[in-house]
């Protein structure tokens, strides 16, 4: 009589740290996505499992064995002394993995209350003045491609990254607007099926000053990068077909090159002493909350989607706040 085997059910092994830390960065299509959350959880997990810097220890802690304090008591020991944008960003990518471990119905701490976000700081970007923009602008010396973007950061309060990355094809001159992809934009995906590779465009709109220099830059052109360079790229060099110029050959202007001129125009001691280029979009939102627009005005115009953030941009002048102030002075009911 044959003998029956009967098979033990034994328990699943325990999900441990690192595993789990795996099977979610596993999920993450985009590289440079995954390699900034990598960093973080990988350090966090490292941390947690008591990895030393004289190598590697046995094996990893099983998640369900993790408390949120410990959580907590990691984060602080990794970047409580760093920079409030890292805190922010390395507490966050934890906290999205460890809330995706509960999604998938394993038991997972939380990232505690005790590790809160941060607020960021006010900015310490400097506000040039109109004044200065202008005489800027108005230098004879200045090529007529960077008085151009120059005018179009202060007059959209858009990004350079945004503007540097236009085509002429993108322009409405009629209307003074573009479409631009801002900020964070990804490609739309569907559950099921092909993937959509537009970008959710944005509309940045310019004023007088742009409208008047826009048509000398772009010539006869219909097509390719507004913003070129004056030299064709070298034969080493790959470029991107839309990043090409394809009447002339020029390559798009660069964003550490647009950063390189605006420097060298507004230098007083040497490189690395100018202006930045995000300063012009700082001081443009900033003229703007002077002469009186909302908040809601400022964050369509910045197309920020927190008014915490757009605080940051908002730096009154001395004569603003002499201004503002003149309100309460007496007989100035008498004098509105």
């Amino acid at each position: 009589m044959a003998a029956k085997v009967t098979r033990l059910r034994t328990a699943p092994p325990a999900r441990t740290l690192r595993s789990a830390a795996e099977a979610f960065l596993d999920t993450i299509g985009s590289a440079n996505t995954r390699r900034a959350y990598g960093i973080a959880i990988v350090k966090t997990v490292d941390q947690l499992d008591g990895r030393g810097l004289d190598g590697l220890i046995g094996h990893s802690r099983a998640l369900d064995s993790v408390t949120d304090a410990e959580v907590g008591a990691a984060l602080e020991t990794l970047w409580g002394n760093a920079a409030v944008n890292t805190w922010n960003a390395r507490r966050a990518a934890v906290g999205k993995w460890l809330s995706w471990c509960a999604e998938q119905g394993w038991t997972a701490p939380k990232v505690p209350a005790s590790a809160a976000r941060s607020t960021p700081p006010d900015s310490d970007t400097p506000v040039r003045s109109r004044t200065a923009i202008d005489r800027l602008i108005a230098r004879r010396e200045i090529h007529v491609r960077e008085k151009t973007l120059w005018r179009m950061l202060y007059e959209t309060c858009a990004r350079a990254e945004e503007l540097l990355g236009l085509n002429v094809e993108d322009l409405d001159l009629a209307g003074r607007t573009a479409a631009v992809k801002s900020k964070g934009a990804k490609p739309r995906t569907r559950r099921r099926g092909a993937t959509h590779y537009e970008h959710v465009l944005e509309n940045v709109y310019w004023d007088a000053g742009t409208a008047r220099l826009l048509p000398r830059l772009i010539r006869d052109r219909t097509r390719g990068p507004v913003f070129v360079t004056h030299r064709r790229p070298g034969p080493g060099k790959y470029l991107a077909d839309r990043d090409v110029c394809p009447d002339t050959g020029l390559a798009r202007l660069s964003y550490d090159q647009a950063r390189d001129l605006l420097d060298a125009a507004t230098a007083v001691d040497g490189p690395g002493t100018g202006w930045d280029l995000h300063e012009l979009r700082h001081s443009g939102l900033t003229h703007l909350g002077e002469a009186g627009a909302s908040l809601l005005e400022l964050m369509a115009k910045s197309r920020h989607r927190k008014p915490e953030n757009l605080r940051r941009y908002f730096n009154p002048s001395p004569r603003a706040m002499r201004e503002l102030t003149s309100i309460l002075g007496p007989g100035a009911e008498r004098g509105r």
